[in-house]
This record gives C-alpha cells, structure tokens and sequence, in this order.
C-alpha cells in the first residue's frame, strides 16, 4: 500500500517538483516528503529555510496508496510526468496523541517517528518506568509537537486528558518459540486496563490496539468500552499495517517492481493463517505460479516469527512495527484534520464476513471508519478462497477468547512496555 521515502522535510517556502501525475494528495499541504535525489538551500534538521527542488514520487507513510485504491475503481488512463510549482505552507499543529508503552521496543521509535508528523501539537508518553529519559530525549527534536511525560498508574488519566488518538504498543514481547497465544494472559490484561483509562478520560479518541495477539486484545477493548457505555466501533482500531508493508515489500523484491508502485491488500486477522495476502489483487497487475503464491503467502504470515528467530531472542519485530504504526497513525490524524482521500487496512467490526471482526480496506473520515471496502473479497482464486475459510476457524475462536475475558472480572495490571 505505501512505499518509504529516503527522507521527509517540512517544508515552509517556495517548493518546485516534479512528480508523477495523479498522487498529488486532496488533504492541505503541511510537510513533503522526497525521495532523494534532492537539491536544498540553507537545510536545518528536518525543516529547509528556502526553496528546494525535488523529484519525488512517493510520501513518508503512505499517501499514495490512496491514488492507488482510487485508481482501481475508475478507468484507468495514461499518465505523464509533469512539472509542478506549489507554495507549500506549515500546517498548524492541532492533534494530541498519546502513546502508552511509549518507553518499550516499539513505543520509543514509534514516539520518534510520530514526533516527526506536522499535524501533531502535543505528544504525550505514558509507561509504567523509564518515560522522562524518552521524554526528555524526544523534546530536543526539533519539529512543532510539546512532548510530555506521565509515569505510572497515578498520572495514566492526565496523560489521556484531552487526547485526540491513543495508540497501544504496551505488553510483553514476543520471545522464540512464542505465539501470539502466549502472550495473551499478561497483555490482555494490560489491555483491559488501559482501554478502561481511556473510557475514563477520552472517550472520543481514536484507539490504534497494537498489543499481540490483536485478534483478541481488539475485541476485548470493544467490550470495555460497551461496559463503560462509550463504544463507537468506527474509532477503534486493530493494527494490520505491517502485514501490507511486508506484503509490499515482499511482492516487489520477488518480482522486481518499484516498492511505490505496489499496493497487496491483506485481510482476515493479524496473526498466523488469520494474515491472508490477497495476491491476485496487487496493484500493478502481476501473475504468480502456484509456488509463489504459497511462498509468498506462507513469508507474509511468518514475518515476525522471522524476526524473532534472528533476533535469537533479544526481541520481536519492534522497528517495522514501530514504521508501520507511525504510518496509521499519520493516515489517521489525515482524516481527523478532513482529508477525504484516506485508506488503510485495519482489524475493524466488519460486516463483510460472519465474524464480528475482520481486516480489509477501509476509508478514514473525521469520524473514524466512513467505509469499509468489500472489493478485495470479490472475485478471490481458489486458493485464496480455501485460506480464507480455513482463517475463520482461527479468528473466530481467538475473538470468543477476547470477549469471554472481557466479560470476566481480572485484577487491574498497570502496563508493562513491549
């Protein structure tokens, strides 16, 4: 769905660019991002104090997999590269957002990249331990974002006090040999626990679940909520983004495509045979044999046991998670500020399949989920067909896990950082 730029500046002068026609974004122009080669005049950190040519053809997180997802629903024609001169202007710092875990493997680079986003005024870290040194580390940067630090369970409701998108990498980590099963005790606690603060003290936040094992820890934040009388199923969210940023990347290098140009819709759940690439539907059209469809699929699904195993126990995939989140986060706080061309793949309440949750596209609007894209389950090979009735089985078992907890009474447990 997205490609990674080389670098990402925020840009306040005259910006001349040459860029492919067609993935201009619809939302008001706050920060470019460029793929190098570049050209700059008086380059500070991550702001450039005057004119700066570029050639740029993708974004930071993702924006063009919305022109992508456009594109597949109208006609498509012939594009040419064309030359553009925009004045681009800051965009005013509006959101707050907080991350709780922000002190853990993915909440510290997760809380670097966010801090990055032009659209945020203040970033808040909550943990349990070691927040002020992030914190502190953080404040130096300098992009417009305030950064405040909130350590343990008696500063957890001034750390969510006001706040517009909460997002939770708070848990335990995957270790070898571990699924994401194993680590239901603990976090879905953890889980519980936070998503009751966030009921308390800002109900009408966007809720990004991160917390392993998703299939469960997203349904048990939605009973939460019903219980404290404040659920609103279109601003809760499970994040599946790192499933299409490895299906991406993974699709390119096997066939030799440009990473930009390359949009693999995941759907199902986040974990094991739930992760089910829809292949026959990449964008741009590519055929796979047999073989490679089972590869491909079977890669996909296993990526962060992959990266547990080379880790050799030292840790889980913390940067990837870290890049895919800050993604959602930015498509998120798009829609939020009125973007109308916003899309990503989410673990959602669905309708599109007899479960009560499920992964697909969605459109981002101002009030969270605005629809959900049934297209990519149209139309599925035979393969893709078979895996995605076997994944039900799965899903189904690992959401009734979820919701039976939920309905139990558990001790609180304050948040231990992934």
């Amino acid at each position: 769905m997205a490609a990674i730029s080389s670098s990402m500046i925020s840009v306040g002068s005259a910006v001349s660019c040459h860029v492919q026609a067609g993935k201009i974004s619809k939302s008001r122009p706050s920060s470019l991002s460029i793929d190098v080669p570049t050209v700059t005049k008086s380059f500070s950190g991550l702001k450039a104090g005057s004119a700066v040519r570029c050639d740029s053809e993708s974004s930071f997180l993702g924006k063009e997999n919305n022109a992508a997802l456009r594109d597949s629903f109208i006609t498509r024609s012939a594009k040419s590269v064309k030359s553009y001169t925009r004045q681009f202007q800051p965009q005013a710092s509006t959101f707050k957002v907080a991350i709780l875990g922000a002190a853990g493997g993915i909440g510290q680079p997760l809380a670097l990249l966010v801090k990055m986003s032009p659209l945020i005024s203040d970033l808040h870290l909550y943990d349990i331990a070691n927040v002020k040194g992030v914190a502190a580390d953080l404040s130096h940067c300098n992009t417009p974002s305030k950064v405040f630090d909130f350590t343990g369970v008696s500063e957890l409701p001034n750390a969510l006090q006001g706040v517009d998108l909460v997002v939770i990498p708070a848990g335990v980590p995957r270790k070898p040999g571990m699924t994401r099963d194993d680590l239901f005790n603990i976090n879905a606690n953890i889980v519980k626990t936070l998503v009751e603060a966030v009921a308390d003290n800002c109900p009408n936040a966007f809720i990004h679940i991160i917390s392993n094992p998703v299939n469960s820890t997203v349904p048990i934040a939605a009973e939460i909520l019903k219980q404290k009388g404040v659920y609103d199923p279109k601003k809760l969210f499970g994040v599946t983004t790192l499933d299409v940023v490895r299906a991406n990347t993974f699709v390119a290098k096997k066939k030799n495509l440009k990473l930009i140009d390359v949009d693999v819709p995941v759907i199902g759940g986040h974990a094991g045979i739930t992760i089910l690439p829809i292949l026959s539907k990449t964008r741009p059209a590519v055929t796979f044999s047999d073989e490679e469809t089972v590869e491909l699929t079977k890669r996909i699904q296993n990526a962060g046991t992959e990266v547990v195993e080379a880790k050799a126990g030292a840790g889980s995939a913390t940067l990837s998670m870290a890049y895919a989140a800050a993604r959602f986060v930015e498509s998120s706080l798009r829609a939020l500020d009125g973007d109308s061309d916003v899309y990503e793949c989410s673990f959602v309440q669905s309708q599109l399949t007899d479960l009560p949750f499920f992964a697909s596209r969605i459109k981002l609007g101002v009030k969270g989920v605005e629809a959900i894209i049934s297209a990519d389950l149209q139309g599925l090979t035979g393969y893709e067909e078979k895996a995605l009735e076997d994944l039900k089985v799965e899903l189904k078992a690992s959401i009734e896990k979820g919701v039976s907890f939920a309905q139990k009474k558990a001790e609180p447990v304050t948040s231990s950082s992934s």
